[in-house]
């Protein structure tokens, strides 16, 4: 065999895979994916439906109910003045001692539709401080 000439050698088969278009291929998609991830998780703004919803159930007691005004402001029905703006540390700290006495009065908040909502969040977050487990919100029924 080696005395052949070089036109008759017989060349082995070669059982390799050419990986090099897989790796391009696979860099080109992650990097695709790492470009369009972000655009995937911004929001957009959409116009939510009107539905009805079912009222809670009757309570004896009356629940804990923080109010935000149309100017920011907020207020507390259990507070000594329920027509009085009051004080979001005050909220808390009148919360706290309501909720240690009764923890299983109902905590709700109720909020302007033209407040802004991260007011409405900042009172539902002093709430959960101040020992409520839930917070619920207040809206009104859609006729």
């Amino acid at each position: 065999m080696q005395n052949e000439p070089l036109q008759y050698r017989r060349r082995k088969l070669m059982a390799d895979i050419n990986v090099v278009p897989y790796i391009d291929v696979m860099l080109v998609l992650l990097i695709i994916f790492m470009v369009t991830a972000p655009l995937l998780q911004q929001g957009i703004k959409v116009d939510l439906p009107k539905t009805t919803s079912k009222p809670l159930p009757a309570i004896s007691e009356e629940p804990i109910i923080v109010s935000v005004d149309a100017k920011g402001l907020y207020y507390l029905n259990l507070a000594e003045d329920s027509e009085k703006p009051i004080s979001l540390k005050q909220v808390e700290k009148t919360v706290n001692i309501v909720l240690r006495k009764k923890p299983d009065l109902p905590v709700l908040v109720r909020g302007d539709r033209k407040v802004d909502y991260g007011l409405v969040v900042n009172a539902m977050s002093v709430l959960q401080r101040a020992g409520a487990p839930n917070v619920g919100l207040i809206t009104d029924l859609d006729q």
